[in-house]
């Protein structure tokens, strides 16, 4: 083949791929230029509405194995001074502490419906159980959501997560002390809740109305709980909030308060380390209390019944990362407890030390192992005020 020849094929198949080169690169920005305009159309001009209602559903198990090692103490911390042999007692089962099925309904991208039961309750009498969460809940923005019916006011740490996420075996006893005042744990009622920030610390806020006497019921009498909460970010590196909750209301004609101040945090201690605490103190009128006495019974006036609390759980956490073994950790809650401070003061110390193992993230699946050690300053024989060391092993289960 000669020079010339060998010239003229070479030129002609540049020419054809060159051809071909540019074809494609048009094709490709039509495509492009395609999708940028269906994009356009459908996203952003002509949205496709979203479909209402949707539904999503959780919920979580619990089951564990109780063991009371305090000699003469039941499961459930009641004392027995002088029983048979052949006793009706317990000093070990298993038991099924949750059993809780949730749903959501986003009924309007703005209005939603919430409801929690726990199938557990059944256990015993469920007439003022078995329902927890039943509200509307109306979301204007970030800063103002409305709340109508029954749910767990913001009264408090503990009020802002589930039972399933906590870093000791259960909630506070000040959690159901104050719960059975009419302040903590569900209630019915209406509430405004959202957050702001203040230059560069945001704050969330929450101002509740109950009737302030436990779920599933009517008022009892015209009075009722007014309480609130705002809580700051101080430190949002480490998680650093400081908060306060106050409350008034009225029972059967008297005035009661509660108050409470929380902290809580989080330090990282390398790469897989992190120690995190939190700690709350509380005060108020123990209503409860006096109004279960019978009127010659009771010493006083309703001020002298003044409940106090303090708690503090520290938390320390290692970092598997594992698909099915996520982390260890260890808590050791402590608890100063006294439900009548001022007269017939018997404080309640508690110490909860408990060893996890966290299975699937979030604690979808997790084993918690430890002892609830609790010492009065007076043992009352036959009652549930009296020491007692019980040791537990739960399985967790959250979906």
């Amino acid at each position: 083949m000669s020079t010339l020849t060998l010239f003229h094929s070479l030129k002609t198949k540049l020419l054809i791929g060159a051809g071909l080169f540019c074809s494609f690169i048009s094709f490709a920005q039509e495509v492009e230029n395609d999708t940028v305009v269906v994009f356009e159309e459908k996203i952003i001009l002509h949205p496709e509405p979203q479909k209402y209602p949707k539904f999503k559903v959780g919920g979580v198990f619990q089951t564990r194995y109780l063991e009371n090692f305090k000699k003469g103490v039941d499961i459930d911390g009641l004392h027995h001074a002088t029983t048979p042999e052949k006793t009706s007692y317990s000093n070990s089962s298993f038991d099924i502490k949750r059993m809780r099925v949730s749903m959501n309904v986003k009924i309007t991208e703005n209005l939603e419906v919430n409801t929690l039961v726990n199938f557990a309750d059944f256990k015993s009498d469920p007439k003022t159980k078995v329902l927890e969460n039943a509200y509307a809940k109306y979301t204007v923005n970030r800063y103002f959501q409305i709340t109508v019916g029954q749910f767990r006011p913001l009264f408090g740490l503990e009020e802002t997560y589930p039972v399933d996420i906590v870093k000791s075996i259960d909630y506070s006893n000040s959690y159901y002390l104050f719960g059975n005042n009419g302040w903590m744990s569900f209630q019915v009622g209406a509430a405004i809740t959202g957050s702001v920030d203040l230059g560069n610390v945001p704050m969330s806020y929450g101002f509740s109305v109950t009737n302030g006497n436990g779920k599933n019921k009517t008022d009892s009498d015209d009075g009722k709980h007014y309480s609130s909460r705002v809580l700051f970010n101080i430190d949002k590196k480490h998680d650093f909030n400081v908060g306060f909750s106050g409350g008034i209301g009225e029972v059967q004609k008297e005035n009661v308060y509660a108050v409470g101040i929380e902290a809580a945090a989080k330090f990282p201690l390398g790469d897989r380390w992190c120690l995190d605490f939190q700690t709350e103190a509380k005060q108020g009128n123990n209503h409860d209390a006096f109004f279960k006495l019978k009127p010659e019974e009771r010493l006083g006036s309703l001020d002298n019944y003044l409940m106090r609390s303090f708690y503090v759980v520290p938390n320390v956490r290692y970092e598997i990362g594992k698909k099915h073994f996520q982390a260890v950790e260890f808590s050791c809650r402590y608890e100063y407890l006294d439900a009548e401070s001022k007269l017939n003061s018997n404080a309640r110390q508690t110490l909860v030390p408990m060893f996890s193992l966290e299975f699937l993230k979030n604690y979808g699946a997790r084993i918690q192992i430890g002892m609830q050690i609790d010492n009065y300053k007076k043992n009352i024989q036959n009652t549930s005020t009296y020491n007692s060391n019980l040791a537990f092993i739960q399985l967790q289960c959250r979906y």
